[in-house]
Parts: structure tokens; C-alpha cells; sequence
């Protein structure tokens, strides 16, 4: 699975980089949550702007995330969610479980 993983302060992004979000990558990207998502971290933004696909495998994955970060009081955020994506999420009434918004974190430089 090809990702980005940025922290600032409290929050983390992760940059999914691949078209689909599916069995193949789901368990790897769960694994990645579960290392992500800890007490410190109070915002994890999951940024889907390549993902185009998303099957029930990748919707649990997300799953995941939303409860690590509920166990101690974090968010997750989805940012950049592709129509066909974000019609997944509404039609299993998941998209009341986590904030989603239009645009991806901007890239500070060094």
C-alpha cells in the first residue's frame, strides 16, 4: 500500500495513494491505524483525493480508525472523498460517524 503519514502536534494525516480502497490494502491500512491511532493523537485526517473505490473491506478499515480515536476522545477526518466514495459512506450512514471535508491539508515548506 502506498501512503503519507504527516504529524502536527496533536493531529495526524495519512495521504492515501492508491485508486482503490479495498481488500488488498485493508488489512495492511488497518494495521497502520491501530499504530497511528493512540492517546496523544487527538485528529487523525485521512485523505482519500486517489481513492476512487471503496469496498466494505476498506469501509472497515476506516471503521477501525473511528474507534481507536472514540476510545480517547480523537476525530477522524476524511478529506478530499471521491462522489462514488462518499455515496458508500452515505448509504450505509457512515458518513455520520466522521467529518468530512473538501480540501486537503496545505503542504507547509521547510
Amino acid at each position: 500500500m502506498k501512503f503519507d503519514v504527516q504529524t502536527s502536534g496533536t493531529g495526524i494525516t495519512l495521504t492515501v495513494k492508491e485508486k482503490k480502497l479495498d481488500s488488498a490494502i485493508a488489512a495492511e491500512l488497518k494495521g497502520e491505524f491501530l499504530i497511528l491511532c493512540t492517546p496523544k493523537v487527538k485528529a487523525l485526517r485521512v485523505v482519500l483525493t486517489d481513492v476512487e473505490f471503496c469496498d466494505s473491506s476498506g469501509l472497515s478499515a476506516l471503521l477501525i480508525a473511528e474507534r481507536k480515536m472514540k476510545e480517547h476522545g480523537g476525530t477522524v477526518h476524511l478529506i478530499n472523498v471521491h462522489k462514488k466514495v462518499l455515496s458508500l459512506l452515505k448509504i450505509s450512514m457512515l458518513d455520520r460517524l466522521f467529518t468530512i471535508e473538501d480540501t486537503a491539508p496545505k503542504k507547509t515548506r521547510a
